[in-house]
């Protein structure tokens, strides 16, 4: 799995013109999902999401994790996470996962994620064609890939 978090004053996704899901303070996640993730792979991200201490303390030290500061959270698939880049200028996407195996553990992440912080998180739609938009706080931007822990 690879991620994109974003720390975010604000950030919502839109379907269509309609939007399906905003939050206020919190993070901004952009998953990406391959056919070798498994449930390990979500339940190491989510950890380390969970308690990802990019969050100001009172000394305006990031030292609070999302739980911390009882963010908020919004999850949207991005199977573009896994563009191979290396032939030509037109990415290739082989390295996705197919959607019998990526749409589980979207779903299993976004509801363990929310275990974990204790708090509903919002979703985007699964393949759909999504507007997401947001206020990147600091700017806060880390990315992380399951298959390179160290």
């Amino acid at each position: 799995m690879r991620s994109v978090i974003q720390r975010v004053s604000h950030a919502s996704v839109a379907i269509g013109g309609t939007e399906k899901s905003s939050i206020g303070k919190g993070f901004l996640i952009l998953l990406g999902v391959c056919n070798e993730d498994t449930e390990e792979d979500v339940d190491w991200l989510v950890g380390k999401i969970a308690n990802l201490r990019v969050f100001d303390d009172e000394q305006h030290v990031m030292n609070l994790s999302i739980k911390d500061v009882q963010g908020e959270a919004l999850v949207v698939s991005q199977f573009t996470l896994f563009a191979s880049y290396k032939k030509g200028n037109r990415p290739s996407w082989y390295r996705a996962g197919s959607h019998e195996h990526s749409i589980p553990l979207y779903e299993l992440f976004c509801r363990r994620l929310s275990e974990a912080v204790g708090k509903t998180v919002g979703t985007g739609e699964f393949g759909a064609d999504m507007q997401v938009s947001l206020l990147n706080d600091g700017p806060v931007t880390i990315c992380m890939d399951t298959k390179n822990r160290e």
